[in-house]
């Protein structure tokens, strides 16, 4: 038994149907912005990157970009660059068209200016809308889904409540032949030890060791002394004291079984079962990079509460305790505070992997594209890393070791 999905040219299968525009550069943001108002069905991709950076940076942005209009949620993208600009929008949509899905790229200064860039942009969008609409969802494996598991703004109970919940879910999909993703390296700080030992391999385990070693020297480098503090204010106020607790409780969303893979930001999986991502802790860009690496679903842990989200994939927000959970009920989707009443963890997994099965939020089907509740206005705005920035993967900031 399985779902309903949209089959892609390369293989993959989509949960959803999306209409992608996407800048190339920020300056062609404008553009994108006036096509999504005019066709009010695309979902619209626009970022701060694409020109005057570096070679590490450009190579990131691009990576990201690429993978976000590869995503197998989206049926067709529209590229929208300036025309001067280093990462170029015929670079971008030749990118996505090697996974067979139909890219059109504009260029402002080619096309006149702003005003005709938008017209002549406006009746593509319209025109991959209407084709778009006449895919026909098929039965489709669970063996297809890549799951991201994602926390933030996490409180003292998400590593008794909601991250147990959500590793109950990350099994039952790796038993049934799927994909998990567990990122944000910068919050497994102080487990290398316990995430090598379940790696696949000597090499994995290796690996893993590395990634985590180089942002806890990352971490140093930026907070000094206060390295051991990189938690934010909202997670002392929840209960937490230091990394290594927060850590022992992020890493729990990702399950018991063993590690096959480890990924660099953004990168696509190779294996089926567990793997492991190298994103910062910062949630919009860890899932950013999860969208990026092709996965169709988000689970979401929070004690806090939170609105991030996805323009392409569905994000299903866990909450850890009842009380945030019905005070900010529009955001949230699944209540684990039931387990501090007494609900066992196996038995709020069911229910969580259930949810998954129809989708995110009141019950719908994985591949319907519109919610059967009034819509939310989480953050959906894709946040593309710069290989510079503090809370970046030491390997992209050039610093890379072992223990």
């Amino acid at each position: 038994m399985g779902f309903l999905g949209y089959k892609r040219f390369d293989g993959r299968v989509g949960v959803r149907n999306h209409v992608v525009v996407m800048s190339s550069v920020s300056c062609a943001n404008g553009v994108v912005d006036a096509i999504a108002r005019a066709v009010p069905e695309v979902k619209a991709i626009t970022h701060t990157e694409g020109c005057g950076r570096g070679p590490a940076d450009v190579a990131l942005a691009s990576r990201t970009l690429v993978g976000l209009g590869t995503n197998p949620n989206v049926a067709a993208v529209l590229v929208i660059g300036l025309g001067c600009e280093v990462i170029r929008p015929e670079f971008l949509s030749a990118g996505i068209a090697e996974s067979g899905k139909p890219v059109r790229a504009l260029s402002i200064q080619d096309e006149g200016g702003s005003p005709k860039t938008a017209r002549k942009g406006i009746e593509l969008a319209r025109e991959f809308v209407a084709e778009a609409g006449r895919l026909a969802r098929v039965p489709c494996g669970w063996d297809q889904i890549v799951l991201g598991v994602e926390c933030g703004g996490s409180d003292g109970f998400s590593c008794v409540t909601a991250n147990p919940v959500v590793g109950t879910a990350a099994d039952w999909l790796v038993r049934e032949g799927g994909t998990v993703v567990l990122s944000e390296t910068t919050e497994m700080i102080g487990t290398g030890e316990i995430l090598a030992k379940r790696a696949a391999s000597p090499e994995i385990g290796a690996r893993i060791r590395s990634l985590i070693a180089d942002q806890r020297r990352n971490t140093v480098d930026v907070l000094g002394p206060l390295a051991d503090m990189v938690i934010s204010p909202g997670n002392m106020d929840g209960g937490i004291s230091t990394i290594r607790e927060k850590s022992l409780g992020c890493i729990i969303k990702g399950g018991t079984t063993p590690i096959g893979e480890v990924l660099d930001y953004a990168e696509a999986p190779t294996k089926k079962g567990l793997v492991v991502m190298d994103t910062p802790g910062s949630d919009i860009f860890s899932i950013t990079a999860l969208a990026a690496g092709g996965a169709q679903l988000i689970v979401f842990t929070t004690g806090r509460g939170t609105p991030a989200g996805s323009p392409i994939v569905p994000v299903i927000k866990v909450a850890s305790n009842t009380a945030m959970f019905e005070r900010m009920h529009d955001d949230m989707d699944f209540d684990a505070g039931e387990i501090l009443d007494g609900t066992p963890i196996d038995e709020a997994g069911r229910r969580l992997i259930a949810l998954i099965w129809r989708g995110r939020g009141r019950p719908r089907n994985l591949g319907r594209g519109q919610p059967k509740r009034p819509p939310r206005h989480p953050h959906h705005r894709p946040g593309v890393l710069r290989a510079d920035a503090s809370c970046a993967p030491a390997r992209l900031r050039g610093r890379s070791g072992s223990d």
